[in-house]
């Protein structure tokens, strides 16, 4: 399985990006999936994440109102719409999946076993 992250890039504060994610190698339509990022000196933490059954979805606190998740099936694809952006938003946007073992939105990194590449979103104040 890969997963190729795009949309990353510079916006001002308040402004809005959509981020895309492709999985390639198998359907990953009975997979969770979601985004995590990691900024400069920071630790990599979770944004959100959508499971397959239902799409339940899941959000950190600091993202929750301002940025959706969603998810495409049919073309393998999950997104993140991320609106009302702010500077402490600025980091490296990764997306990620799991190997059909989790039955909801997990927010820890060690539940998800592909990683994408990631995607910079910087955000000027």
């Amino acid at each position: 399985v890969q997963l190729q992250a795009s949309g990353g890039g510079l916006v001002q504060a308040g402004g809005s990006l959509r981020l895309s994610c492709a999985a390639s190698g198998r359907s990953l339509s009975r997979n969770v999936m979601g985004w995590f990022r990691q900024a400069p000196g920071k630790e990599r933490e979770f944004v959100a994440a959508i499971s397959w059954p239902g799409g339940t979805k899941g959000y950190a606190d600091s993202v929750k109102g301002r940025f959706t998740i969603s998810r495409d099936n049919a073309k393998n694809m999950v997104y993140l719409q991320m609106n009302s952006l702010k500077p402490e938003d600025t980091a490296v946007y990764y997306c990620v999946a799991d190997n059909g073992r989790l039955l909801g939105p997990y927010r820890s990194s060690d539940e998800y076993n592909y990683w994408g590449q990631g995607t910079q979103v910087t955000v000027s104040s």
